[in-house]
């Protein structure tokens, strides 16, 4: 009835009272820390910030927006765009060598970029869009997302890390039920026509739950989003370039479908679904590169029966 509904609504705002109180405290503690530790460095950057947001003349929605969207777009594009080079030439030679699976893509046939790169644009002004729209409305019940403070340098790296687990727990669960027969035809099958992906399909979601939980600074909240979209860009790449994250567990999951189906492999090493990839060469090369000479080379292939 009527006051049952009342006596939910008062649940949920002394539940959401709590959430905020818990963040504020550890929030306060932060600031403590960063100030004993950075110091100067804190100020510049806090300096920096100030006239950003002075320029902006308190258009607020605006300066979200451009963090929010604008600059994750560049990092994503402008990444891409030297991949998609390299892909479609098939040079430099000195990128080409570093290729996961020399056998495939290597060129790109152009004719299938096209139909991915609508796709990919579609999503990426609907879909983001939408959820960046969302994002702000309910961040905006949390707080000022575009306060003249920046965060606490230390809180703001402890919110990198949860974001990190949350996407790894979300992106998992979920990327298993896309992969469910009664799904995988309709949403994801699209995704895996691509054996030995390239950068540009790199899947956008989920990266903003994390920023709408914690209700974070639109900054903070930019360096997350560009830095999901480079690193699933980089696992989607298909080149294991040196001094990068290594792309090939995820690129086995193109492999075999079947495997590695998370981004930190936590879920999948607890769940199992990464014992066949542990018995590979992909396993024994999945690291940082630090040389010059391809993994590919190094630590290559066991000679196939017959030859």
């Amino acid at each position: 009835g009527p006051w049952r509904t009342v006596g939910l609504c008062e649940e949920s705002c002394c539940g959401h009272r709590i959430w905020n109180l818990i963040l504020g405290c550890i929030r306060q503690l932060a600031d403590m820390a960063s100030s004993e530790i950075l110091g100067a460095s804190g100020d510049f950057w806090q300096t920096m910030w100030t006239k950003v947001y002075a320029g902006f003349e308190g258009h607020e929605t605006a300066l979200f927006y451009l963090g929010t969207m604008l600059v994750p777009t560049l990092a994503f594009w402008g990444t891409n765009c030297l991949l998609l080079l390299v892909d479609t030439t098939g040079k430099p030679s000195f990128i080409t060598r570093y290729r996961i699976q020399p056998d495939k893509n290597n060129p790109v046939d152009p004719d299938r970029l096209p139909h991915v790169l609508k796709t990919v644009l579609f999503n990426y002004v609907f879909i983001s869009g939408s959820m960046v729209v969302v994002a702000r409305s309910l961040m905006t019940m949390r707080g000022n997302p575009c306060g003249p403070e920046l965060p606490a340098f230390h809180w703001a790296l402890a919110e990198l890390a949860f974001f990190s687990l949350l996407e790894e727990f979300m992106f998992y669960y979920s990327h298993r039920l896309f992969h469910h027969p009664s799904l995988y035809k309709t949403f994801h099958k699209q995704h895996h026509e691509w054996t030995a992906p390239i950068g540009v399909i790199a899947n956008m979601l989920p990266v903003a739950l994390g920023p709408v939980l914690l209700g974070s600074h639109v900054t903070t909240t930019a360096v997350w989003y560009s830095v999901a979209l480079i690193s699933t860009t980089i696992s989607h790449c298909g080149y294991h370039l040196p001094f990068l994250p290594s792309p090939e567990f995820h690129d086995f999951h193109h492999l075999r479908f079947n495997q590695c189906f998370g981004v930190l492999g936590i879920l999948d090493r607890l769940h199992g679904t990464d014992t066949k990839f542990r018995q590979t060469k992909q396993y024994e090369r999945h690291a940082v590169l630090t040389g010059l000479t391809p993994l590919n080379d190094s630590i290559p292939d066991a000679p196939k029966k017959g030859e």
